[in-house]
């Protein structure tokens, strides 16, 4: 990945810097795009003009134009029935910024990569790494487009399928871009200390569990989940609610049952926080060889230890985090800090990874 010449370092660092901030600008994207979500602000936009859509209504007769659009599509005439201009404009905001932001995205990631490209800067084997984000970049728009056009139909509610899709593909391009960034920054450095296999494997099932805890939480917020059985440990009078699994759905019931959804998201957020535990204090109470080969048992470097504890407390944090929303029945701006948690996890687990797998 890397160029030879004297310039590379500095060309890495700057390429790594840019990747940074794209990054951060997809993680504002995706804490937005729960908003919308959590304000039902997502079906307000029914048109898609992906190239001409930059510019916002600038008369009162656009706004009543767009308006009467969105009277002609299910979620009017099953959800807001007695809404009016004022009401309209409030959710449209929201899904508006969602969309602008996204173009921004997309041009914030196009014009560097053409810039870094012109100059001789991208080594020849990251190339197909940043086109390829670029691709994805594509396709999750498509995505969310292909999302909202799944509630403008009979049911005024987006596929929790989809929903999923959609989320999923956000995060996989954060941590691509964040995964990239981090191996510039590195620049083929090695460590002095190397976690035996057993360590490294469970840091990637951390990691694994980390992911599927998000995925079913979008599971959780497109069933709108999260407003029932608004206790915990409890679900009714017990651990295990009675209406757990309907015969008629079968499998389906991990994916369409309300109680189900929220069940799995709870012990899937309950394995992630306890498996945390688990490596972080085999990550901090252990010995380990270096990696040059044989000498004296040795700590994990301060950095690595640092990665692991924090990992251990931004799970920690967003399990509070998570019981707080369903006991507070899901209020707008703590489901955001839920989902904003959902991502900080990520990029803990991303960098524990990052150093228990240098190369």
């Amino acid at each position: 990945m890397l160029m030879p010449g004297p310039g590379q370092a500095a060309a890495n660092r700057a390429i790594a810097w840019w990747l940074v901030v794209v990054a951060l600008m997809v993680f504002a994207m995706v804490v937005l795009g729960g908003v919308t979500r959590l304000t039902e602000s997502g079906l307000s936009m029914v048109d898609w003009r992906p190239l001409l859509g930059w510019l916002p209504p600038g008369s009162e007769a656009d706004w009543q134009a767009l308006f009467e659009r969105y009277k002609k599509f299910p979620e009017y005439a099953k959800k807001n029935p007695d809404m009016d201009l004022a009401g309209f404009k409030a959710i449209f905001w929201l899904e508006y910024l969602h969309r602008v932001l996204g173009r921004v995205i997309g041009l914030a990631f196009l014009l560097p990569l053409i810039w870094f490209w012109v100059k001789g800067q991208i080594a020849p084997g990251l190339k197909p790494r940043l086109v390829g984000l670029f691709v994805l970049g594509g396709m999750q728009g498509v995505l969310g487009w292909v999302m909202v056009k799944s509630g403008l139909v009979d049911r005024p509610t987006v596929s929790q399928y989809r929903l999923a899709a959609h989320l999923a593909l956000a995060v996989l391009i954060y941590a691509a871009l964040l995964w990239t960034a981090w191996t510039l920054f590195m620049d083929g450095a090695k460590p002095k200390i190397r976690p035996p296999r057993w360590l490294r494997v469970f840091a990637v099932v951390v990691f694994v569990l980390i992911c599927a805890t998000l995925v079913a939480g979008a599971f959780v917020a497109g069933l709108d989940a999260g407003l029932i059985y608004n206790t915990f440990p409890l679900m009714g009078s017990g651990l295990v609610p009675p209406d757990l699994w309907d015969a008629k759905l079968g499998l389906l019931n991990l994916f369409e049952n309300q109680v189900t959804v929220q069940f799995q998201h709870r012990l899937l957020g309950i394995a992630t926080l306890f498996a945390g535990f688990f490596f972080w204090s085999a990550s901090r109470a252990l010995r380990f060889p270096p990696a040059d080969g044989p000498g004296p048992l040795e700590r994990l470097a301060p950095a690595d230890r640092l990665a692991c504890s924090t990992l251990m407390l931004v799970a920690g944090l967003q399990a509070l985090m998570g019981v707080a929303t369903l006991v507070m029945f899901v209020p707008v701006w703590l489901g955001a800090l839920h989902q904003a948690g959902a991502l900080l996890l990520i990029t803990a687990g991303l960098w524990v990874l990052r150093r228990f797998y240098p190369a």
